[in-house]
């Protein structure tokens, strides 16, 4: 005999592997139609998004922001050696200020919303493609739905004053006829009405309607935000961004579904900014000049005082003049004076602007202390002249260090003054808004579309390996080997069973499923079942009876199905066989052949009919059914009677093979009792149905009890590409319908 090759452990484990990967795959393949399906659905609703979505544009602006040009008292040019950084960042803020923002609400009422009231999903897409005409400016209503906007409704308002408790509230306009309109709360109610132009007063509201264009009853929602609540929607919508590193260059972008809205609020914006820019420089040069011509009265002073003091030396010493080395030392002084004074007065206009820890007021006290440290070198110098000359030197100095002073404060003044009057600020508009009406930023439809369709992929994936991960029923008969239970067959799933179960389904249950053994001989489920009659013929040799008991661990297996057209396979064989319906709560196999339920086993074990009366012949020659007759209160009270046991000795006797349909045996216990006096016991599991678990338990409960099962049934194979095992692996057979009752 040749002997079996020898699977190493690691290679089985391996071969597992590689199983359970194709078996994930399997599964895809087993569900692509479902996975088909709704990858097309969420496809279709892309593309059904995409085209009905309100198209998006985006208005850009451009604003320039240049160095701030030095003043005239020179306090930039301090701050510029210690570097700055781009001064986009501070503009940048400036533009989105609440200030800026609030001015463009303001101006342009934009905490007021006014919008049409359009037909769900498709009123908004139909009105975008609405032409206005001149006889026709307004869409007429469809289906006579007058209340929403169809195309070419519009409707101003130049003033809306509401009481507090109904900003942010949505209101409802109604257009009346002849000019008229009614406000109504969002609980319907009327708050005020009247007509175009005029100006309402009611119930703590102030309304103007300028312009209305619409259709009689035509509604519109209007709403008044709080103005702080539309400056800051507007601040998150409003996108404003440096063009390139301290480029200088600033770029403005705001998205609406109105484009001439979108451009009128950018352009107001940048307006505004560029006037706030305007009025801050014109600002600084007058306070610049007021400060200046507060300090010319007593330099101008400081002058008068030194000429005087000059004269009177020069009058007394008889015109001295001075030494070439004192007039070498004398302008070296003036220049340091003249500077030194001109940092103090930088000092005094920064005292106003900066704190003595500002790295440029740091760094113009570091240039006056230089300045003051030479001034006293050259102070020595002037202690080595005779005395007439220090004398003269110092009256000569303060003369020209008062002139120099003096003019350059004069000229400074005229400098400024003309400034200020024509001041434009360091920021300059650009370009202004625009918009490109081709292309609207959103939706963006290829990637709408491909998102809905890679999401609804996912989702059906998803839910088909989720499935798969809840729905641990067996799949391969030797995973029922494997707990030590012989699996004597595997019967294909019947295609013509399941339309014959849904035509009598679609008859309310009145019609009789014809019995597939007599109807579909040739189907595969039967030659299935043909299989399983040739291994039981050969099994049941060593039974001590006749009797063959039909279970399952649950409902849905098919174990009816399964007995009847066994039997019906066995009697076609040659053998007088009767069929029982032992279930004596659910059983239908009354149905399956035709006959009443009325007269059944339940009757014949209380004694209300005899076996004759019970026993029931079929169309299949040698084949006998006993249905289960009325529903007793106790059918496991009589399946204990001694009239059961006497009833089965009966039955052995008159037949060649008795086949018994018991209930599900984790449901109740009447298998249990019936599998004790039955020669051969087999339980019929289903495909995808019975996890090994289930099955397990099943076994331990029969031995429990003392029972010994023979072996399983498993009962409703399809070909699955995720399967290990079947006739479909073989490429024997194509099932695609699945049924509860075969």
């Amino acid at each position: 005999m040749q002997q079996a090759p020898v699977t190493k452990p690691h290679e089985q484990d391996d071969d597992n592997d590689q199983i359970d990967l194709m078996g994930l795959l399997g599964t895809l393949i087993d569900h692509k139609w479902l996975i088909a399906s709704v990858t097309g659905v969420f496809m279709a609703a892309g593309v059904a998004y995409a085209l009905l979505a309100t198209p998006v544009y985006q208005a850009n602006a451009l604003i320039q922001v240049e160095p701030k040009k030095s003043d005239m008292l020179g306090f930039s040019d301090v701050s510029s050696m210690l570097g700055k950084e781009s001064p986009s960042a501070t503009e940048i803020e400036l533009i989105k200020s609440r200030n800026n923002i609030g001015s463009a609400v303001d101006n342009l009422q934009l905490d007021l919303e006014v919008k049409n009231n359009y037909f769900p999903l498709l009123g908004e897409f139909i009105a975008r493609r609405f032409k206005p005409e001149a006889d026709t400016p307004v869409a007429h209503p469809l289906l006579g739905l007058n209340s929403f906007a169809w195309g070419g409704e519009q409707l101003k308002i130049s003033k809306l004053e509401l009481p507090s408790e109904l900003l942010g509230k949505e209101l409802t306009l109604v257009n009346g006829d002849a000019g008229s309109f009614t406000l109504l709360d969002d609980d319907g109610n009327l708050l005020v009405e009247g007509k175009i132009g005029d100006v309402i007063e009611g119930n703590g509201i102030k309304l103007q309607v300028e312009e209305l264009h619409a259709n009689p009853g035509t509604t519109f929602n209007v709403t008044r935000y709080p103005r702080l609540t539309s400056i800051l929607n507007y601040q998150k919508a409003l996108d404003v961004a440096e063009r390139g590193k301290e480029s200088g260059m600033i770029g403005l972008a705001l998205e609406s579904s109105t484009p001439t809205k979108a451009i009128l609020i950018l352009n107001e914006i940048a307006r505004l900014y560029v006037q706030q820019n305007i009025d801050r420089t014109s600002a600084e040069a007058a306070q610049s000049l007021s400060f200046l011509k507060d300090q010319l009265p007593q330099v101008r002073k400081d002058l008068e005082k030194a000429e005087n003091a000059l004269n009177a030396f020069q009058i007394r010493s008889k015109s001295i003049d001075i030494s070439l080395e004192a007039k070498a030392i004398l302008d070296q002084i003036v220049a340091l004076d003249t500077s030194i004074s001109a940092l103090k007065l930088q000092q005094a206009e920064m005292d106003r602007k900066f704190t003595p820890q500002h790295p440029a007021y740091r760094a113009l006290m570091g240039q006056l202390a230089e300045l003051t440290s030479k001034q006293h070198r050259l102070a020595k110098q002037v202690e080595g002249l005779p005395s007439t000359q220090q004398e003269l030197l110092s009256l000569t100095r303060d003369l020209k260090v008062s002139t120099e002073i003096y003019t350059q404060l004069l000229n400074k003044s005229q400098e400024l003054d003309v400034m200020r009057a024509g001041t434009t600020g360091n920021v300059r508009l650009i370009d202004t808004a625009d918009v490109d009406l081709r292309s609207p930023v959103k939706p963006k439809k290829a990637l709408i579309v491909l998102i809905a369709t890679f999401f609804g992929a996912l989702l059906a994936i998803g839910y088909v390996l989720f499935r798969k991960a809840l729905n641990r029923g067996v799949e391969n008969p030797d995973d029922i080997e494997k707990l030590g239970l012989p699996v004597y067959a595997s019967i294909p799933f019947s295609s013509l069973q399941k339309v014959e179960d849904d035509k009598s389904t679609n008859g309310r249950g009145t019609r009789v499923t014809p019995l597939l053994a007599s109807s579909h001989p040739t189907d595969l489920a039967i030659e299935g079942l043909r299989s399983l009659r040739t291994s039981l013929h050969f099994a049941m040799l060593e039974a001590n009876n006749n009797r063959l008991m039909i279970s399952g661990p649950s409902p849905r297996v098919g174990k009816s199905f399964i007995s009847a057209n066994l039997a019906a396979v066995i009697a076609q064989s040659g053998q007088r066989v009767l069929l029982v319906d032992v279930d004596m709560r659910k059983g239908y196999i009354h149905k399956m052949f035709g006959i009443p339920v009325e007269n059944g086993l339940s009757d014949l074990l209380a004694k209300r009919c005899d076996f004759d009366t019970a026993v029931h012949k079929t169309e299949v020659e040698n084949l006998d059914v006993i249905g289960r007759g009325q529903i007793p209160p106790n059918p496991s009270e009589l399946l204990m009677h001694k009239n059961f046991s006497d009833f089965l000795e009966e039955i052995s006797a008159k037949y060649d093979q008795v086949i018994l349909d018991t209930p599900p045996f984790l449901a109740v216990t009447d298998a249990a009792i019936v599998g004790r006096q039955s020669g051969t016991n087999l339980i019929v599991t289903r495909f995808e149905l019975n996890p090994a678990r289930e099955i397990e338990l099943t076994m331990r409960r029969f031995a429990q009890n003392g029972i010994e099962l023979k072996g399983a049934i498993f009962n409703g194979v399809e070909k699955r590409a995720s399967a290990k095992y079947g006739y479909g692996a073989y490429g024997y057979y194509n099932y695609e319908y699945k049924s509860d009752s075969v």
